[in-house]
């Protein structure tokens, strides 16, 4: 029997306890009917848990016990998935939160549990009884006795736990009329089994679930009481504590189950809204969100639109003509405004365009929020393509080869390849100083942007239209694409033409007015 929970220890105990719910997964899983009935709490856990011993795995051999408690806490972010996956994941951060910094004796664990359960449940936005929390905080309220002897204090959670799991039945009404314990904890009380075996070196072969009282039919499976949000949206945010408390009180008002672990600048966000747009716009404006998903708990909420479809982002109102002309459905954005603010409008466009839809966000900053509006798409049966449009006049050309008859795969090839032949840039006025690329701008310069990049400060404005132009073009251009902003000056325009037919009088110039604001002139160079 150990007298601590050593980094190696620790080790042993990250990867008997994936593999432990492995075996029990698709058990648990038929466990799951709260707070939603989609059966995948034991997928949910087992991947959690695997993910955390991944990462002490990756560790070297001899590292220490911060080290492998950091390892083990970060990996559990990283890959929490669903409801319970994410509570866990903050339960093992309480324990790191102790044990990384202590012996790991007995009396170390009791703390390390006590802050597991405190945690956990303050994660939760509104705890429910009969739950992962419940059998947790029974567990830690069991060895706030134990003699400092890690064995007892390990056997006394387990054996606890085990408990408490056969009371959640009571606890929930919709655990008792279904006849089955709660699933999130049935994975919990493995966790800790999995610990005091590897703590006592007698191992298990199998760990028992509880079986359902009544065998739950699949089709129940996935079936949401009426009136429920439709959709549970994770992902993982880099943001500020302050910025995280705020999204708290905005998730909680779109919907329920609330989770959100982590620290330091990382966490893990999980809620279940009926609108994942705005739930994703939350974290757009919280930080940075990444690895989003977003999974449709019921059945196909709309009906889709034709087979094929387009969906463009624009910045001006010509530029909109110009997409709808050529057989988009549009979404506006005005240059300089939050991206969060096309998240909704992004899905209910590629809603409407149909069920192969290709999506050109036409600004780099856009791109991220059309990747997630695409992934709640796909959970409804959509087939979505965002293509790396940065510019819109990569999303004329990517637009203008497009061929709604030609197999879907290709026709996105074909468009990207089109987007990225087409080389972008456009001029600007300063309002504020600022660090460049090209160096310090101060309000009233104008800047050249290529490519995505000032590129140059100059303090005219056809001018410095002329030598972007002048940068873009090369001995292969063949076709340049001039967007004229909403009033733009004649004579920029006309500096630009002016100086494309001297230079390359081969050239083929089109010109549109795109009406956007804060570009004066857009360029596209294939």
């Amino acid at each position: 029997m150990l007298k601590v929970l050593d980094p190696p220890a620790v080790r042993r105990w990250s990867r008997y306890c994936a593999a432990a719910l492995g075996r029990a997964r698709a058990e648990i899983d038929a466990l799951n009917v709260f707070p939603v009935p989609d059966g995948d709490t034991g997928t949910n856990l087992h991947l959690t848990i695997l993910s955390a011993a991944e990462a002490v795995d990756a560790l070297p051999g001899d590292a220490d016990a911060g080290a492998t408690w950091e390892a083990l806490t970060r990996g559990a972010l990283l890959g929490a998935r669903g409801n319970s996956g994410v509570i866990v994941s903050q339960a093992v951060r309480g324990m790191g939160e102790v044990l990384g910094r202590a012996q790991g004796g007995g009396a170390d664990l009791r703390d390390g549990l006590t802050r597991a359960a405190q945690m956990a449940r303050a994660a939760v936005a509104r705890p429910v009884e009969g739950t992962v929390l419940s059998v947790l905080s029974a567990a830690a309220h069991a060895v706030r006795d134990a003699p400092d002897d890690l064995t007892e204090v390990a056997c006394r959670a387990a054996d606890e736990a085990r408990r408490a799991l056969r009371r959640t039945t009571g606890q929930l009404g919709v655990l008792s009329r279904n006849g089955v314990v709660d699933a999130g904890a049935a994975g919990l009380v493995i966790v800790l089994e999995s610990l005091a075996e590897v703590v006592t070196e007698a191992y298990s072969e199998r760990h028992e679930v509880p079986a359902p009282a009544r065998r739950i039919a699949p089709e129940e499976l996935g079936r949401r009481d009426a009136g429920g949000p439709g959709y549970e949206v994770m992902y993982l945010l880099d943001a500020g504590t302050h910025e995280v408390d705020r999204l708290r009180g905005e998730l909680d008002a779109l919907g329920d189950s609330l989770v959100i672990v982590g620290g330091e600048g990382l966490w893990n966000v999980h809620v279940h809204v009926d609108d994942a747009g705005a739930a994703i716009e939350a974290g757009l404006r919280a930080g940075r969100p990444h690895r989003i998903r977003a999974t449709y708990l019921g059945g196909r909420p709309h009906e889709p639109g034709p087979a094929r479809g387009v969906v463009a982002v624009a910045a001006g109102d010509g530029l909109a003509a110009l997409f709808r002309e050529a057989g988009a459905v549009v979404v506006r954005r005005e240059p300089g405004s939050a991206p969060a603010a096309a998240a909704a409008a992004l899905l209910r466009a590629v809603r409407e365009a149909g069920t192969e839809v290709a999506v050109l966000p036409n600004d780099a900053a856009v791109h991220d929020v059309a990747v997630a509006a695409a992934e709640i798409a796909r959970e409804e049966g959509v087939t979505v393509s965002v293509l790396p449009t940065r510019a819109s006049v990569q999303g004329l050309a990517a637009l203008a080869v497009h061929d709604p008859l030609r197999r879907f795969d290709d026709d996105i090839v074909a468009m990207t390849d089109a987007a990225g032949h087409t080389r972008h840039g456009h001029v600007w006025v300063a309002d504020r100083e600022a660090m460049t690329s090209a160096g310090i701008c101060r309000p009233g310069d104008v800047l050249g942007v290529v490519d995505g990049e000032v590129a140059l400060i100059g303090a005219d404005l056809a001018a410095t239209a002329v030598e972007v132009v002048r940068r873009l073009v090369s001995g292969g251009s063949e076709m340049v694409t001039i967007v004229t902003g909403a009033g733009a000056p004649e004579a920029l325009l006309r500096a630009v033409r002016d100086h494309l037919e001297r230079v390359r009088p081969d050239l083929e110039i089109v010109v549109y007015e795109g009406g956007q604001g804060g570009y004066p002139l857009l360029i596209g160079v294939e």
